[in-house]
């Protein structure tokens, strides 16, 4: 799901219910050569349509208790008040683009209940086995609420979860998987488990913008599929979008190096890179784990890089 480390953070309860010569990508990314570069866009491995979501949807769900009970009196403070259908606008909006997008159907927060809402809408609806109509009642948002709930109370899948080991720096395993510190934060440890299921892909261009699961990644796409199992991104960003993302400097636990041309990050340590400095584990093009001692090789070749983290780690 789209954030839940995140919206877990913020809402207080929720209730039960390579051995290859250096390689990259340019801008959007380019076919891999000595210091090329890579990026752009991804949506999601289920069934859902990507769409850039809002920066914080989560803003709209404080307030709003997964599974409150809402009075169906036509109003649009909670969702469930009303039926939803396109053309109308409001908070209740907001909220069910906000839990669309915790389920899985990554939707732009905008209050605006348009085309796209209306289609992830049907994929909602498809996918619970309701009638898929493209209209949201009262009855479709229990149904959305409880699915949201069963999101936010379930424990870490085997998707979100990596071997640790002691210490604060993660470790290349010799699969080319890398374990995480046992001491580092959980959303840490779910971006380099979120790595880790893709080290084995190739190196394409525009990898991973279209689809977030895919066959190749390029580095902007890595980066954001890394970013997104800790569930600190929500759409696919290219490396000129990553220069702004999050705070300025070098963080605690992650740090991301962006320009126009290539972008790469750095977990605990280790780098997550297209560009290969070194052999690589497993052997290829795509993004893969690199050495502590490689982590910055890419400073070397002069790119004018803007170096930013999460907030907070």
């Amino acid at each position: 799901m789209v954030g839940l480390t995140l919206v877990a953070a913020l809402i207080p309860t929720a209730p039960a219910l390579a051995n290859t010569s250096p390689t990259g990508g340019s801008g959007l990314g380019s076919a891999p050569t000595t210091k090329a570069n890579a990026k752009k866009k991804a949506t999601k491995a289920k069934k859902k349509t990507t769409v850039k979501a809002d920066a914080d949807p989560t803003t709209v769900l404080n307030s709003n208790p997964i599974l409150a009970p809402v009075k169906q009196d036509g109003g649009s403070q909670h969702l469930g008040e009303r039926t939803l259908r396109q053309g109308m606008h409001g908070h209740d909006v907001r909220v069910l683009q906000g839990y669309l997008t915790m389920d899985g159907f990554e939707t732009t927060v905008d209050g605006d209940f348009g085309p796209t809402t209306k289609n992830n809408v049907i994929q909602f609806e498809n996918a619970d086995g309701l009638k898929a109509n493209g209209v949201m009642t009262y009855a479709q948002s229990l149904v959305l609420r409880q699915a949201v709930a069963k999101a936010m109370t379930s424990t870490t899948s085997s998707s979100t979860s990596t071997n640790t080991v002691a210490g604060s720096k993660a470790t290349i395993n010799p699969d080319g998987t890398a374990s995480a510190p046992s001491g580092a934060p959980p959303v840490v440890q779910k971006v380099i488990a979120a790595a880790n299921q893709i080290i084995d892909t190739s190196y394409c261009y525009a990898g991973g913008h279209g689809n977030w699961k895919s066959s190749c990644y390029d580095c902007s796409g890595s980066v954001s599929y890394a970013l997104h199992g800790g569930g600190l991104l929500n759409s696919p960003e290219d490396s000129t979008g990553l220069e702004s993302y999050g705070d300025p400097g070098t963080g605690k636990w992650i740090t991301i190096y962006a320009d126009a041309s290539h972008t790469w990050i750095i977990v605990a340590g280790l780098a997550f890179d297209t560009a290969h400095w070194g052999p690589t584990t497993p052997a290829g093009t795509g993004p893969r784990w690199l050495t502590p001692a490689n982590a910055t090789a890419n400073l070397q070749d002069g790119g004018d890089y803007v170096i930013r983290h999460p907030a907070g780690l």
